[in-house]
């Protein structure tokens, strides 16, 4: 791996190189490293403009043109016998060029512009072009990536969701759709708070995309799907749940009927379909109750001497346990119905959550799930209409 850092006036380049070289232990070099090295190795005075003292950017900026191109063929003809293979950071020195066929490079697009929790999302992503969520939004767009994943402000994401990225046709409202643990494994909770005021033909969407995600990325056969309310009866919940019902009951999807807040954390559906106000309040009541469970386990076995020990011995359950409980091992939550996968982690994701919502990222473009959106949603609604 390469990391490559432009050096520009003010970019503490320097010290951000060091510190990325420390954390993953790689080799370092700058400017005085490389023309060092250059001078032992016997290639300095091959390459006059390449190591000339003239620090690279300025020299960019003043060279004609074909004496750019000199420039940018020497930077490549240096660098690889200096550097060849080895994994390092290389600040300047026209190494982002030197290095452009390398497979394993990592590209950083530059974003100055922030967006706020306190913007209203979508004029905030209509106005705001440089903000990193907006720059990511139309880079995919235009393929330059092959998925989205932001754990910035969620307003900014589904804006530029829907906005840059746009919707699937056929689809009416793209919905989060996050993982949650449950004594049965992951199950799926769809909307988790991208639309607040749904219709039932929302809902019926909602459950169609979140069975096929369930089917073709965590392989589940024929995933069972189950509509929110405040009784397991058809006649139970509030209007948008009793129109939602027998819309359901028409599609040909897995549907099981009306589940209860308790059915959640018991696994009864594979996935969980309501609006996403109630899902958002689902979603924070299971991260607190997570929050408080753990928190609760490890005050009692910490309490005296007696319960430490105890601990000991089932000090591999309960790391089963929490990992099982962890959110962090989820990933993100996915905005299905878009036209390219965008992705929501966590705001307080560690290292292992991005991991994990990277790893999710890649199976959602491996398994085509959005091609198999558009190829069954139109099918589906038409036979749930019959």
């Amino acid at each position: 791996m390469i990391i490559t850092i432009a050096r520009q006036c003010g970019c503490h380049g320097d010290e951000i190189g060091l510190k990325l070289a420390k954390e993953y232990g790689l080799s370092f070099y700058n400017k005085e490293h490389i023309i060092k090295l250059a001078k032992e190795k016997g290639i300095y005075d091959k390459f006059p403009y390449f190591f000339s003292e003239i620090p690279v950017n300025a020299l960019m900026h003043t060279i004609s043109d074909d004496e750019g191109d000199i420039l940018l063929s020497e930077s490549r003809k240096a660098l690889y016998p200096l550097i060849g293979d080895e994994n390092c950071v290389i600040i300047g020195r026209c190494a982002n060029y030197a290095f452009s066929d390398r497979q394993d490079k990592i590209s950083i697009a530059n974003a100055d512009e922030v967006i706020t929790n306190h913007e209203e999302p979508a004029k905030a992503v209509r106005s705001k072009k440089n903000a990193s969520v907006v720059v990511a939004a139309n880079m995919l767009k235009k393929g330059e990536g092959d998925a989205m994943l932001s754990m910035g402000n969620t307003g900014a994401l589904l804006a530029s969701g829907l906005l840059i990225v746009g919707r699937i046709k056929g689809i009416l409202r793209p919905a989060l759709a996050t993982l949650l643990p449950s004594a049965k494994g992951p199950k799926m909770l769809i909307d988790a708070g991208a639309n607040t005021n749904c219709k039932p033909e929302n809902l019926v969407q909602f459950g169609i995309m979140g069975s096929i995600y369930m089917k073709n990325v965590l392989g589940i056969e024929s995933p069972t799907v189950g509509l929110m309310s405040n009784g397991e009866e058809e006649g139970k919940g509030d209007e948008l749940t009793k129109e939602t019902f027998p819309l359901l009951k028409k599609t040909p999807i897995n549907f099981i009927g009306n589940i209860e807040g308790r059915d959640v954390m018991e696994g009864t559906a594979d996935v969980i379909t309501c609006d996403g106000f109630v899902g958002n309040v689902i979603l924070k009541t299971v991260e607190g109750m997570g929050h408080v469970v753990s928190t609760k386990v490890k005050n009692i076995f910490m309490k005296n001497l007696f319960t430490k020990l105890g601990a000991i011995f089932v000090m591999g359950g309960l790391n089963e346990f929490k990992q099982s409980m962890d959110y962090r091992e989820y990933g993100g939550a996915p905005l299905l119905g878009t036209k390219r996968p965008v992705i929501k982690g966590h705001g307080s994701s560690d290292g292992k959550a991005v991991f994990s919502a990277i790893r999710q990222a890649k199976k959602f473009v491996e398994t085509n799930l959005i091609e198999e959106i558009v190829n069954n949603i139109n099918c589906m609604e038409e036979k749930s209409n019959d």
